[in-house]
């Protein structure tokens, strides 16, 4: 089977000290046969500063070089992981305009202006009023924002909020992520499947399986596999397992990119 790890960082994004080389030599060890290399865009993540914008260009011309260097061992594919706030969007759609990325993940990462990892998100709310809101923080991004090809771990919330019973019920939502899926499928982009919510303890990958489900029966078809690596260790993390996963439940296919074009692997 083609392996391909869709959803990687490394030192230049500002949560992860791992070499753009020993992540990519981590991966040719594990037996990937392609990887995207998916940096964060994030504004306010770090003291109100853009982690990529001042070093776009230096960062596409990195990977395009390691491309090269690479090119007989790994198919690399240049991506970004951005971080998506609709008051932000003019800075967005210009720092991404007319650069040659291969793959764009979009994420929601920051809820009512404040970033979910700090967990003030959180504070003085239920489990289930922070899940609508961020829910519904998705809804507003998928409203306002087209340029990106597939939604980053779409139910990870629940891995920081400090609840005593963290478990997302997915058909306690269930209108807010078929709305979330249908809106996907309308503006033919996919959903990943990020395998760390298993590191981070949730016991699942993210999305979980009923919205995989859902996601296929409503006819969507786009799909990759990312590890959400920041160490090498990460890299390729249960790879095999989400490609079993997804074939079990019904898809035949998941999904790499080149030049922002869909390409669907025999699962």
């Amino acid at each position: 089977m083609y392996k391909a790890d869709y959803h990687m960082h490394t030192a230049m994004s500002t949560d992860c000290n791992t070499s753009i080389e020993s992540q990519i030599e981590t991966a040719i060890q594990k037996g990937m046969d392609e990887i995207a290399i998916t940096d964060h865009f994030e504004m306010d993540l770090v003291e109100g500063k853009w982690n990529l914008s001042p070093h776009v260009d230096e960062y596409i011309q990195t990977l395009q070089g390691y491309r090269e260097k690479y090119k007989d061992q790994i198919s690399i594919r240049i991506g970004v992981e951005v971080g998506f706030e609709t008051r932000y969007k003019k800075e967005i759609e210009a720092l991404l305009q007319d650069k040659p990325f291969d793959f764009i993940i979009c994420s929601t990462h920051t809820c009512e202006d404040t970033e979910l990892f700090y967990g003030e998100y959180f504070i003085g709310k239920t489990s289930e009023e922070a899940y609508r809101g961020y829910f519904n923080h998705i809804i507003d991004t998928l409203e306002h924002f087209d340029n990106f090809d597939v939604y980053g771990h779409l139910d990870y919330i629940s891995r920081y909020g400090e609840y005593e019973v963290k478990y997302l019920d997915t058909q306690l939502y269930r209108e807010q992520i078929d709305k979330i899926l249908k809106y996907l499928i309308k503006k033919e982009k996919g959903l990943e499947i990020n395998t760390s919510g298993i590191r981070y303890g949730l016991g699942h990958f993210n999305p979980q399986i009923p919205i995989l489900r859902r996601y296929l029966e409503l006819g969507g078809k786009i799909i990759t596999i990312g590890s959400d690596s920041h160490q090498n260790e990460h890299v390729a993390f249960l790879w095999e397992e989400a490609a079993k996963m997804l074939k079990n439940i019904g898809f035949t296919h998941y999904t790499t990119f080149e030049k922002r074009k869909p390409i669907f692997r025999q699962l």
